[in-house]
């Protein structure tokens, strides 16, 4: 069928081919239309577009096949969302062991992406977690890739944007946990100096910790969150009702008028919450998961998301040239996020993650004034010798992403040549 989809962004509405896939194998028809696995579609750039071309929707590859209780082994089909594999196993006693922003993607789209979490310098990212591949190219051959097994495809499919073939099934690695709550602290910083102490005070002892940051503030002040999975008989906060965003404004929500004060109420509602709380995994780890449809928020020509990482010895010093580059051009970002990464080297071949400092930001589509903010701070990010994050990218620039991924021109070679992305034809030309 034809329809129309956009990414999780809206920054544009393109006619694509859907072709549902109920089966572990590949629609009869090929010939020279390329295609694209299609999963949840929360990528919030082009990466999981393929405008014009035809997107296989794997959400209908959501079988359970295998769980062993006693090792955390569990096998799965790719459109399986992470919300249902967590409602399946943290009553079992075991959970995901990384997990990010949001639980409403598919495995598929987890592994493609590489998806990382709050405990990247205890847990990695979740390549890590991952036993084993089902690879199916457009050829027509079935490459089972994990660890130990066909490794360079696995370090080429894990974090390889969907480009090395359609990813039919996966097993994953669970880690035990007494039950489903988090012992959570939330600690205002008044600059990025303090952010780094209690960064580093925390990662001995604290396996999630991120930030949220003031944009608006050139100093970087914000609160800094931490959590450790607990053992409690008590009952923790619940995750709250479903509200929903039921429409698209006529003008972005978040702008220079609601920006300033919600970022001024926020933070100064956080100085006096220093306790300790029990909360709920799926309000600690998936706050916005309870907003259905806040994409709506920033109006009719959406948003963009922007998330780099720059290396440690450099990280100070950057984050603070971006937040003074965003104050200068007038600009603010609602959803700031500041966190390290762990001390390891990344998993895939083009795996996102690496030693050092993330900031995710995003900006109401404002046209070539907002292209030119993000230029600026990509200016910043090459200079730091950083590099973008391909499941929230929108208009990276060639040269940002050749030398932000050293080990591209190894990734080629495993490149499917009958997949395409309206990310890998900005980028890599097919």
């Amino acid at each position: 069928m034809i329809a129309k989809i956009s990414s999780w962004g809206r920054l544009s509405t393109s006619p694509h081919h859907v072709v549902p896939l109920y089966e572990s194998k590949l629609p009869p028809f090929q010939g020279s239309i390329k295609a694209l696995p299609f999963g949840n579609g929360r990528s919030y750039g082009d990466v999981c577009l393929n405008p014009e071309g035809v997107l296989w929707a794997t959400m209908t590859l959501n079988r359970f096949i295998d769980f062993d209780p006693v090792t955390g082994l569990l096998s799965c089909e790719a459109g399986v969302l992470l919300r249902d594999i967590q409602r399946l196993v943290v009553p079992r006693g075991w959970m995901l062991p990384v997990l990010p922003g949001t639980q409403l993607i598919t495995v598929g789209g987890a592994i493609a992406n590489d998806v990382h979490g709050k405990n990247h310098h205890v847990m990695g990212s979740f390549g890590d977690h991952v036993k084993l591949i089902n690879l199916l190219r457009t050829s027509g051959e079935l490459i089972k890739c994990g660890p130990n097994e066909n490794t360079q495809w696995f370090l080429a499919t894990v974090g390889g944007v969907g480009l090395t073939g359609l990813i039919t099934e996966a097993t994953l690695q669970l880690r035990p946990i007494q039950g489903p709550w988090i012992e959570s602290e939330n600690l205002p910083f008044k600059d990025l100096t303090n952010f780094f102490d209690l960064a580093n005070l925390s990662e001995n002892s604290w396996e999630h910790t991120v930030s949220w940051v003031d944009c608006l503030n050139v100093k970087g002040r914000g609160v800094f969150i931490r959590g450790n999975h607990a053992g409690s008989k008590d009952k923790p906060q619940s995750p709250g009702r479903v509200i929903d965003v039921p429409f698209v404004p006529i003008v972005s929500l978040v702008n220079r008028f609601s920006l300033r004060p919600f970022n001024w109420a926020y933070y100064r509602s956080q100085t006096n919450k220093r306790k300790a709380s029990l909360v709920n995994y799926e309000t600690f780890f998936h706050p916005l998961d309870n907003i259905k449809n806040w994409n709506r928020i920033y109006g009719p020509r959406g948003f963009y998301q922007y998330q780099s990482v720059v290396p440690t010895n450099n990280g100070k010093e950057a984050v603070l040239a971006m937040l003074k580059a965003i104050s200068a051009k007038g600009e603010g970002s609602f959803l700031a996020v500041l966190k390290t990464f762990g001390n390891r080297k990344p998993l895939g071949m083009m795996s996102f993650p690496m030693p050092g400092v993330t900031l995710a930001l995003d900006f109401p589509n404002k046209g070539e004034k907002t292209l030119a903010l993000m230029s600026s701070l990509d200016d910043i990010v090459r200079d730091a010798g950083g590099r973008l994050y391909a499941a929230k990218d929108s208009c990276m620039p060639r040269d940002l992403w050749v030398s932000g991924y050293p080990q591209l021109a190894e990734f080629l070679n495993y490149r499917d040549p009958g997949i395409s992305s309206a990310f890998s034809r900005r980028l890599m030309g097919n």
